[in-house]
């Protein structure tokens, strides 16, 4: 299943049914600014710094665990943060969706909404479905199994603890590790206007408002990877979820088209439960 509409105790997910340390002065971080001896001032700041850069290419992974199942789902695409519009193709592990073998799910992100094509359930092949991200009770930080890039950044927005834990490497590039915790309720005050309603609603329906987060930056503060772990209340089910979201940024400045379906483009029919 890809998105039902849901309460707010009942956050849908794309497979479900199922501290302070010094450093150095004189590192230049987000536009020539020295890097900041306060890790959680510095994260305030990394969905400013990932606009300023522009684009770049993604890379996601979500790990859902639940009454001893686990489930993974990957993406993979491009994100463009001055405008807020990302494309990605999400695959669902095998099994996932009732059978061996799943079409990618096709996503649009875009300021307030998502779209999905070759969602299935009864959802005509040619056919995007519209989501309002607003109303959804985890603010898709977790329906679309893939949590949208510059939303997973504008939760650190909220940062309230934060430790700068070491430099390591990705993928080549040497990067700093942050580990903290952040409020998505303080999130969505400062977020985008495209991000408030969505991380307000998170903020309500998640388990907990306090997301845990490991972040890495780059030379010029902006965001390499990124790993949330969410928590929400299954309805149908005793207990929580945990969800880990981990996403990764590369090639910045890479070209991005995106051009959201037209309103005939878009099923305005039934969505069949599964």
């Amino acid at each position: 299943m890809v998105a039902r509409r849901h309460s707010r105790t009942g956050a849908v997910i794309v497979a479900a049914g199922l501290m302070v340390s010094p450093l150095g002065c004189g590192r230049a971080v987000g536009g020539g600014d020295s890097l900041s001896a306060d890790p959680v001032e510095l994260l305030h700041r990394a969905a400013p710094t990932l606009a300023d850069a522009g684009s770049s290419r993604a890379r996601t992974e979500m790990e859902m665990a639940t009454g001893g199942t686990r489930v993974t789902i990957r993406g993979e695409g491009v994100y463009d943060y001055g405008r807020q519009l990302g494309r990605l193709e999400v695959l669902l592990p095998h099994d996932a969706a009732g059978t061996g073998e799943h079409r990618p799910i096709t996503e649009l992100l875009a300021p307030g909404a998502l779209f999905m094509k070759n969602r299935g359930a009864g959802v005509p092949a040619d056919k995007w479905v519209r989501v309002d991200t607003a109303t959804l009770s985890d603010g898709n930080l977790v329906t679309g199994g893939a949590t949208d890039p510059f939303a997973a950044a504008e939760v650190l927005r909220g940062t309230r603890t934060a430790t700068y834990v070491g430099e390591t490497e990705i993928e080549g590039t040497r990067v700093r590790h942050y580990r903290g915790t952040a409020d998505l309720t303080a999130a969505s005050r400062t977020a985008s206007v495209g991000n408030r309603a969505p991380l307000r609603a998170a903020a309500k329906g998640f388990a907990t408002a306090r997301v845990p987060f490991d972040v890495y930056l780059d030379d010029e503060g902006r965001i390499r990877k990124i790993r949330h772990r969410f928590s929400f209340v299954n309805g149908s089910r005793p207990g929580t979820v945990a969800v880990a979201s981990t996403t990764t940024l590369y090639d910045f400045g890479v070209p991005v088209t995106v051009r959201l379906p037209r309103s005939q483009d878009i099923y305005a029919g039934k969505i069949a439960e599964e």
